[in-house]
């Protein structure tokens, strides 16, 4: 699952995280972040994690799990190919930046 940090105590250990899917909350456990590179969480944090069979939230892990987020697009832009104006088979599409390979700012 995915969330977001609503409250973090470093000195305790305890916080809540929001399930981003019906916004209901969870408490965090106090082994949280075991096994993790990171220390301590910021409010507003977008986090997944994993919830025991208690209801807590365990495995909290920093960043979003686009797989299997409900919203997240299919295709990225990355993985679409170049459009291109010209009708040539196997011609380039235009540079979008706005400047050309010579150097100079396109018209």
């Amino acid at each position: 699952m995915q969330g977001v940090i609503r409250t973090y105590d470093p000195q305790t250990r305890e916080g809540v995280v929001m399930r981003d899917t019906d916004r209901e909350e969870f408490t965090l456990s106090l082994a949280a972040l075991d096994g993790s590179i990171f220390r301590m969480l910021r409010q507003g944090q977008r986090v997944v994690f994993d919830l025991d069979d208690a209801g807590l939230a365990t495995k909290v892990r920093i960043g979003a799990a686009w797989s299997t987020c409900a919203w997240a697009p299919r295709s990225t832009w990355a993985s679409r190919p170049p459009t291109s104006d010209r009708s040539a088979p196997g011609s380039v599409a235009p540079p979008r930046h706005g400047f050309s390979a010579a150097g100079g700012r396109r018209p």
